[in-house]
């Protein structure tokens, strides 16, 4: 049987238990072109917050009824098609279920002799891509500048300041709690860190980067883009990548009061969304890849197991409980 985590109801703030329903169904046959993957792991990211809701956004909404919409990783158990064979390792939005139908337009192969599945899901995945595309495309990072990012310590974050640090940046990341920014600085080699838990984060802004910040990294939007903005140097760039404190909110979401600071320092701040970049993967992935090879890049992922854990895991992505990439591991 095909255990499958199905949306059952659009949540309204934090999403509850029975925002889906757990089920089983008999293992799908596949047609023509078509391949059988057993699933391995699941990717666990904030996006999936904002696909619940039935508004206007980059990708449709997942359907109530519907397979919960995550990217996934596993190895092919049956083939119809002739480039896709029988043991391949193969990634790409499976869903949140054991096993899934796939075609060769939304899934491709990795090679788990150079790297584990989960690193597949994180570092050379979405959220790496996400990271490499966000702060060199995007943030236009050079040799000196200033980096702040924010949520430095999870998937896209702790790439975002690694990749800086590799271009000649000064990093200064965001994080929660003492146990993550000393992860930050003495794992990852951030020049220094903010805990917006016990700090305050305008003053912590401005003690850590008294110069100013070229670029600021958004995964988080709220309080502390307003104290990024309030510090930005001459043409800075602002990166929005997320707002996860703002996902779960009952109410409007809060922008930026100080947004004319952007006008003050002729700064720039833009969007990003990383399927726009999907033709260069290729590029990002062999890069990382050597940079993980050499040492020079470190993956970290939290993997918790169980596809019946999936609401208890999902809500780490909002706690703040993990460091790195979460991944569920669906495989029995």
């Amino acid at each position: 049987m095909n255990k499958q985590l199905i949306l059952a109801k659009r949540p309204e703030g934090i999403p509850d238990a029975s925002t889906w329903t757990l089920e089983s169904h008999t293992i799908p046959t596949i047609s023509d072109g078509e391949f059988l993957v057993q699933q391995h792991y699941v990717s666990l990211d904030p996006a999936m917050r904002g696909w619940m809701n039935d508004s206007k956004s980059y990708i449709e909404p997942i359907a109530i009824g519907d397979v919960m919409r995550a990217g996934s990783i596993g190895k092919i158990i049956k083939s119809n098609h002739p480039d896709f064979h029988i043991g391949d390792t193969v990634t790409g939005w499976g869903g949140v279920q054991q096993y899934a139908v796939a075609t060769d337009k939304t899934w491709y192969k990795v090679d788990t002799n150079l790297a584990p599945m989960p690193i597949y899901l994180g570092t050379l995945g979405m959220p790496g891509m996400t990271a490499y595309f966000g702060i060199l495309e995007v943030g236009k990072i050079k040799t000196g500048d200033v980096v702040l990012v924010s949520a430095a310590a999870g998937a896209v974050g702790s790439i975002v300041g690694q990749i800086a640090k590799l271009k000649g940046c000064y990093v200064v990341g965001i994080a929660g709690g003492k146990e993550k920014c000393d992860y930050l600085k003495n794992e990852l080699g951030f020049d220094a860190t903010i805990d917006y838990k016990s700090e305050n984060i305008f003053d912590a802004v401005k003690e850590t980067c008294p110069k100013g910040i070229d670029v600021y990294f958004d995964n988080v939007g709220g309080d502390i883009l307003e104290a990024a903005l309030s510090r930005l140097r001459m043409h800075a760039r602002v990166v929005i990548c997320g707002a996860i404190s703002q996902y779960n909110n009952l109410e409007e979401v809060k922008g930026p009061r100080n947004y004319m600071s952007l006008l003050v320092s002729r700064a720039t701040m833009q969007g990003m969304i990383v399927m726009d970049y999907a033709p260069h993967y290729g590029k990002a992935a062999k890069e990382m890849g050597q940079w993980l090879m050499e040492g020079k890049l470190k993956s970290k992922e939290a993997i918790y197991e169980g596809i019946e854990n999936f609401h208890e895991t999902f809500m780490r992505l909002f706690s703040g409980d993990k460091k790195g990439k979460l991944v569920l591991k669906v495989i029995e």
